[in-house]
């Protein structure tokens, strides 16, 4: 007789990918019920879709970079059989995935959204304004603040072609991000338009996605970096030359756009794009924002290829971290899905990389980690019977309240309620079921009172 004995395996979670504890859980519920607030506020009403799309829908929406990160899922059964055999011993995976591989994990949540937006739009009132907040999937390389895994907050309005909608993206992600605790953080804003306007300027139109991929990366690799990998894509010097006062930029909004419409004379799209970006500084000089500030910036170009016109990417400036939110418009994108003429304009918050800011700032409420409000401790199985119709009660008054099981020490009990950030306990012994007057304690200050059950509950209804 041979007893088989595997190797207890050792258990893990993918690179990229997290759990969550109950005290991480109520920080990101933080997160993620200040931000559908403000989208509310602003009109907006929420949807979920699936976490799987089919390939098809999500290739070719994000460019080559964006394509080479999109997480396929295999066909179920036995899948190779279906394949070619000379697709197979080609071994070239770009030709075989198709064939293996119909759906994928969703890399956003803006495709998915002009999907549904095709899909539903007989159901639809436009313009339609909708919110999402739900897991994205990347095939990325995990670091600090990115992840293969990780939720976004997406808000998206279709239907609708005036910029006052880019301004209330800025207003909104101002209020939010000021909700959240957060002091000073920078909306930078560009133009798809303008970019455009100068790669017609310098003869480049035909390699605008080049251009753009480029000069994004300028935050990274500096202006050598971009400039080497101008070169390599055809870019000559005499073009570069060209590129550099546009790329380096500075002084105020205002001067960078006179700068810019100098520079882009001879392009009407160009010129568009500053007309479009003036509109937007002039609908938000018509508010009081809280603590963002807004900066023009041309080397944001976001690498996505269905943005058409304003560009939007925020970043802190209290932490090192990579932008926390970001966005534009995409006045084609429903088109690739059969409904053409359709805008849209979107915004997208990084919750993760939100959440990661707020812990090294160690700025969430102090309440954040509190569930429970109360917990009911008993000596006995006499002081758990007294006590469930207290622990009715106070529920029915909406105080999230425990009643700890009887049997264990008084101490352990404390210490429960210590671990849970539990502000209240009530101990009930038999002097307080003789008399009625049970000991509520504040656990923070120590402080002891004697009060009947209702007199418990209007306190704990004022106190909390």
């Amino acid at each position: 007789m041979y007893i088989c004995l595997m190797a207890a395996i050792k258990p893990s979670v993918p690179k990229g990918t997290r759990d969550f504890s109950p005290a991480e859980m109520a920080k990101r519920n933080f997160i993620f019920d200040t931000i559908k607030g403000v989208f509310r506020k602003y009109g907006y009403q929420q949807i979920e879709t699936p976490s799987m799309e089919n390939l098809s829908t999500l290739m070719g929406k994000y460019g080559d970079e964006g394509d080479k990160l999109i997480f396929k899922i295999l066909n179920s059964g036995d899948y190779l059989s279906k394949v070619d055999p000379q697709k197979l011993a080609s071994h070239n995976v770009q030709i075989i995935t198709p064939d293996i591989s119909e759906k994928a994990l969703r890399y956003d949540l803006t495709v998915p959204f002009a999907r549904y937006v095709v899909m539903h739009q007989n159901d639809i009132t436009f313009p339609f304004k909708r919110f999402q907040v739900q897991p994205v999937w990347r095939a990325d390389r995990p670091q600090k603040g990115r992840y293969r895994e990780f939720f976004q907050c997406d808000a998206d309005v279709v239907g609708s072609d005036s910029l006052l909608n880019e301004a209330e993206f800025i207003l909104i992600y101002d209020e939010a991000l000021s909700s959240l605790g957060l002091k000073d953080f920078s909306i930078k804003i560009n133009n798809r338009k303008i970019l455009s306007g100068i790669a017609e300027v310098i003869g480049k139109i035909d390699n605008i996605i080049d251009l753009t991929v480029a000069i994004d990366k300028l935050d990274k690799i500096g202006l050598d970096g971009v400039i080497n990998e101008l070169l390599e894509k055809g870019f000559t010097i005499s073009d570069i030359e060209k590129l550099k006062p546009v790329i380096l930029l500075d002084g105020s909004n205002s001067t960078k756009l006179q700068s810019l419409r100098n520079a882009l004379a001879g392009s009407a799209i160009g010129l568009k794009g500053c007309d479009e970006i003036e509109e937007v500084l002039n609908y938000i000089n018509n508010f009081k924002l809280q603590n963002a500030t807004i900066e023009l910036d041309i080397t944001l170009a976001r690498g996505l290829n269905y943005y058409t016109g304003a560009i939007f990417e925020v970043k802190t400036n209290e932490v090192q971290m990579g932008s926390i939110g970001g966005g534009g418009r995409y006045d084609d994108l429903t088109g690739m899905f059969g409904l053409k003429g359709l805008t849209g304009v979107g915004i997208s918050f990084g919750a993760d990389r939100i959440y990661d800011v707020m812990e090294e700032l160690n700025i969430f409420p102090a309440d954040t980690n509190q569930s429970t409000q109360i917990l009911i401790c008993c000596f006995d199985k006499d002081g758990e019977l007294y006590a469930l119709p207290l622990l009715q009660q106070l529920r029915d008054n909406d105080i999230n309240t425990e009643l700890y099981p009887a049997g264990a020490k008084i101490k352990k009990q404390m210490e429960y309620a210590n671990n849970k950030n539990i502000p209240y306990t009530i101990l009930i012994g038999s002097d307080e079921m003789q008399s009625g007057l049970l000991t509520l304690k504040n656990m923070e200050s120590g402080v002891q009172q004697k009060l009947t059950g209702k007199e418990i509950a209007a306190t704990l209804t004022t106190n909390l």
